[in-house]
């Protein structure tokens, strides 16, 4: 394990969220919503309608930019968003999880939390020097972001959609040049 699970999870479920942003988008709907704050885990207060889909959706850039920073901008964007979030960490144990931290209330608005939980996942991310964990897809069609977790540092690709294309369209270049 590269991070603690709740920066892990921090991270997988932002990155998520900001390729739903991705042509096709795929967070057009309160039902999308819901699909992506069940698969991620999230607790707490959802509103479940049109005006929360709206606020998410408007974070996915902010996130993008976050996730995709150098680490000084990177430190900066953490700094103003839990400022304007009034985070407060605490440590909090909580269904099958162990301790962990959360740094909002529980009936904050969820994208408040979505937006200081992936902010405390890029504090251990820029305190570690790891953000080359973070990157953009290497298929060339493709803005979609990349959480390498990957012992190695292997993954290229945002989805395995992407992953099988380029190996297509490698093995045709290899063909084509026998």
């Amino acid at each position: 394990m590269v991070f603690a699970h709740d920066t892990e999870a921090a991270l997988l479920s932002a990155v998520a969220l900001v390729n739903t942003a991705v042509e096709p988008d795929t967070l057009t709907s309160v039902e999308d919503l819901d699909g992506w704050y069940q698969e991620h885990g999230y607790t707490g207060r959802r509103d479940g309608d049109a005006a929360e889909l709206a606020e998410v959706r408007a974070l996915r850039p902010v996130l993008r930019e976050l996730l995709v920073a150098d680490r000084d901008r990177a430190a900066v964007l953490v700094n103003d968003l839990l400022a304007d979030a009034r985070a407060l960490p605490r440590l909090v144990r909580h269904g099958d999880l162990d301790w962990h931290l959360h740094a909002v209330a529980d009936d904050a608005p969820l994208v408040r939390r979505v937006a200081v939980e992936t902010a405390m996942a890029v504090v251990d991310v820029v305190r570690t020097g790891e953000g080359s964990r973070l990157s953009v897809c290497a298929d060339d069609g493709c803005d979609g972001l990349v959480l390498d977790l990957s012992r190695n540092r292997s993954r290229r690709f945002c989805s395995t959609a992407c992953a099988n294309r380029n190996a297509v369209a490698a093995y045709r270049a290899r063909r084509r040049s026998r």
